[in-house]
Parts: structure tokens; C-alpha cells; sequence
């Protein structure tokens, strides 16, 4: 599996934005990442140094389209945080 394929897509809302703030940054990963893969992933992609990472499994929600009941997707997310003083950059324009 190769890093772009690990790291989805970075979850961007309000509480990210706080959490980013801190220094953690969250990302929408693959369900078969585990910590350690996606630690080396963002290292290599952003070249920054990862202290820790934490992962959930975001269950998926009941919706409804006119009369047709269905659900959205399970998805996996990972909170990285990073060393002091590191922030990627990519996320700064955001």
C-alpha cells in the first residue's frame, strides 16, 4: 500500500481547526492503516515528525432520500499529533 493510498483525504471542520491549533492533525485513512503505517505515511508525505497517533472508526449515520431509507458509509480516522513546533503546511492556507 503505498502513503497516498493511506491517507484519504484531511477532515477539515471547526473542531479540527482547534484540535490543528494544538497540533494535531486529523485525516480519513484507509480501514486497514493501523498506527504505525499512517505515523510513517504523514512523516514521509509532509516531512514532519509524528509524536502520536490515535485512530477511531467512525460508525455510519441512518439517512433518508424522499421515501428510501439507506446509511452513509463507515470510515476510519486518525489524529496525529506532531512534534512541537512542526505544522503542515498544507493546512496553513486552509
Amino acid at each position: 500500500m503505498n502513503y497516498e493510498q493511506i491517507l484519504i483525504r484531511p477532515v477539515l471542520s471547526e473542531k479540527t481547526n482547534i484540535l490543528r491549533e494544538k497540533g494535531r492533525y486529523v485525516f480519513q485513512v484507509d480501514m486497514a492503516a493501523n498506527k504505525p503505517l499512517i505515523k510513517e505515511a504523514v512523516q514521509k508525505l509532509f516531512n514532519v515528525h509524528p509524536i502520536a497517533c490515535t485512530t477511531a472508526i467512525v460508525a455510519s449515520k441512518p439517512k433518508r432520500q424522499r421515501y428510501k431509507k439507506g446509511h452513509t458509509s463507515m470510515w476510519k480516522k486518525a489524529v496525529v499529533t506532531l512534534a512541537k513546533d512542526e505544522k503542515i503546511t498544507l493546512f496553513e492556507g486552509v
